[in-house]
């Protein structure tokens, strides 16, 4: 289903595929004000999966080095979000319902996020309103996941603009 973001990511990817991810990165985040504040950084995308990065930076660090909690969630916000809205019609209005997030171990390093939707929840956004839980893995520098989320994104009809 073609909305308005999935149109403009097909839009980049006429571009050289060198300059997709900086591109992507820059449409996302002149949207998503706070993802820009901690250089969130979309590596790939497609209708099925977003691939997102957070570099261990000082701006996103906790009082022992590693990223702080909230920059780990606001990346699996971020993930989660990315493919829901790519399949979300026009019409109809995101909304962050949930977020369960297990801290399972430190973090080491940088992280990568990976979110997925399968096309039977894709078929349920042509509803008027609903939610569904999107999931995400998130891995550290080590290869392990330090933490498990699951973002239960909901979505209801836009009321119509009065003059």
């Amino acid at each position: 289903m073609a909305n308005r973001f999935s149109r403009a990511v097909a839009l980049i990817k006429k571009f050289p595929k060198a300059t997709h991810s900086y591109l992507m990165t820059k449409l996302f985040c002149s949207q998503v004000k706070f993802a820009n504040t901690s250089k969130v950084t979309l590596v790939e995308i497609s209708p099925e999966q977003v691939t997102l990065t957070l570099a261990n930076r000082k701006r996103v660090q906790n009082h022992i080095g590693g990223i702080h909690a909230v920059a780990a969630a606001l990346l699996a916000e971020s993930a989660t979000g990315i493919v829901f809205g790519m399949n979300l019609p026009d019409s109809r209005l995101p909304l962050l319902k949930s977020m369960t997030i297990h801290y399972q171990r430190r973090m080491q390093g940088s992280l990568t996020a990976v979110a997925k939707i399968t096309d039977e929840q894709v078929a349920l956004l042509t509803q008027e309103k609903g939610n569904m839980e999107i999931p995400v893995s998130i891995t550290d520098e080590s290869g392990q996941q330090p933490i498990e989320c699951i973002m239960t994104w909901a979505w209801i009809t836009k009321k119509a603009k009065t003059k």
